[in-house]
């Protein structure tokens, strides 16, 4: 049976769904003011895994991971570049869709817009300030009042008093309590509004969670994700809004991803240490930056460095070796099979991918003493059950030229040392050979000719 790590109950527990084979999860996406960095794309990568395995494992999945179009930090940027807000966020959602397609993430079932869900965000307000858990204190905003939610802070493990003790709050005359969150804005001048019954304005940013999940996946539903640094005060006040509002449990089972570390700091943009993943990928292939963050636990800390993705591409490297020149399809797959089977149990204790990748090694290893057809075909179906190996290994063997020389120069520079061989020319031969070397050009003598592949 999988086991997942609920944050919320601190353990690992039995995956139960609520509803027999089904599972709904609601991950927090990306607010769209700038291009996606690694952060974010560990967080599209895990959950795009998480998927996939509950798919494999017989799970009807309802896949939600929303988009953030309304935000300070989206007004102030579509000021500064004098442009519309729809304008911005367009052009950012596209962005992340196209790099979300290169590392090869499956589109979630629904990509909700905050602005397109406003009408529900309202109305869970006004049902939070009808229970007495929200107030209007005449300035425009509504607040939630967190003293008056008895089950504040169970997910971040904090009281109230540790919170307020531990957290810098804004100092703000209209709240009751420093802890107490925005729902409701009111409109300032040039910013976009909404009409509500406090007046004009826009919702605050945690509501927007609460109102699209329920939406989509119903009062009540199994997985909620996102990454580590949403916990708290993000996650916490989902749960206050949505439990408030229903009086009854919101989520299951609570996942949340580690950081993406830089010189042991995590990555983001408020650091100004962030690396976006176009820039990433150019200097290393994508396949290489999606196994990069899955042979890491999806909750533990993930260092970035070039090094650690040299690492990673050689790794990947290694398997599409295996399985070059033999001809592997992706099959129906026997979980009874000691690799299968082994592969399933890493995959249920908690997405351990991991172990699961060790796997997929041992079958490399399997198939490069064997060239068993049967092998190579195990190793690529539960590879593609992580999104992995999947291409003409030639493909991904002779890669990009990112700075060396091009596919013409090396077919070039191989018809040379061809020549030469037969020519008796080897001192010739060799040179060519340690020239494309030296250009991160391998050569691979067979008995159908000269193949190569950048080392």
């Amino acid at each position: 049976m999988l086991k997942i790590y609920n944050t919320l109950a601190r353990e690992k527990q039995d995956f139960v769904p609520i509803k027999p084979n089904k599972a709904g999860i609601y991950v927090c996406g990306m607010t769209v003011y700038d291009y996606c960095h690694l952060g974010h794309a560990r967080v599209m990568v895990v959950f795009d895994m998480a998927v996939k395995w509950l798919r494999a494992s017989g799970y009807d999945v309802n896949y939600v991971r929303n988009v953030t179009d309304i935000d300070d930090k989206i007004i102030k940027r579509a000021i500064e570049n004098k442009e519309s807000i729809s304008e911005l966020t367009s052009r950012f959602i596209a962005a992340m869709h196209e790099d979300a397609e290169r590392l090869g993430v499956s589109s979630p079932d629904h990509e909700p817009r905050a602005t397109q869900y406003v009408s529900g965000m309202i109305a869970m307000i006004g049902k939070l300030v009808e229970k007495g858990l929200a107030y209007a204190p005449g300035n425009g905003d509504v607040y939630y009042s967190v003293h008056d939610f008895a089950g504040y802070g169970k997910l971040s493990g904090k009281s109230l008093e540790d919170l307020r003790a531990g957290e810098r709050v804004e100092v703000d005359p209209y709240k009751r309590d420093p802890l107490d969150f925005v729902l409701w804005k009111g409109a300032k001048e040039g910013e976009p509004s909404w009409d509500s019954p406090w007046g004009p304005g826009r919702p605050g940013w945690h509501i927007e969670c609460s109102a699209m999940s329920e939406e989509l996946l119903g009062e009540h539903f199994d997985i909620h994700g996102g990454g580590q640094d949403l916990q708290f005060p993000h996650h916490e006040n989902e749960i206050a809004q949505s439990e408030g509002a229903h009086d009854h449990p919101f989520v299951n089972y609570w996942m949340h991803n580690g950081f993406v570390r830089v010189d042991d700091e995590k990555m983001s943009k408020s650091l100004g240490n962030f690396f976006t993943v176009r820039e990433v990928l150019e200097k290393f292939d994508a396949e290489v930056i999606r196994f990069f963050i899955l042979r890491a636990h999806y909750r533990s800390p993930l260092n970035y460095s070039d090094q650690h993705l040299q690492d990673a591409k050689s790794a990947l490297t290694r398997l599409y070796t295996a399985l070059d020149g033999i001809n592997a399809e992706n099959a129906g797959i026997d979980w009874d099979a000691s690799p299968a089977k082994r592969f399933r149990e890493a995959m249920d204790d908690d997405f351990n991918t991991p172990e699961a990748i060790a796997v997929l090694f041992e079958l490399a290893a399997e198939v490069n003493k064997t060239h068993s057809a049967e092998s190579a075909s195990l190793l690529k179906s539960l590879s593609g059950i992580l999104g992995l190996l999947q291409r003409d290994p030639r493909h991904f063997l002779q890669g990009e030229a990112k700075g060396g020389p091009d596919e013409s120069e090396i077919h070039s520079k191989i018809e040379a040392r061809t020549a030469a061989k037969k020519a008796k020319n080897f001192l010739e031969a060799d040179r060519i050979r340690n020239e494309l070397l030296e250009s991160g050009i391998m050569l691979e003598d067979g008995p159908q000719g000269t193949t190569w592949r950048r080392n």
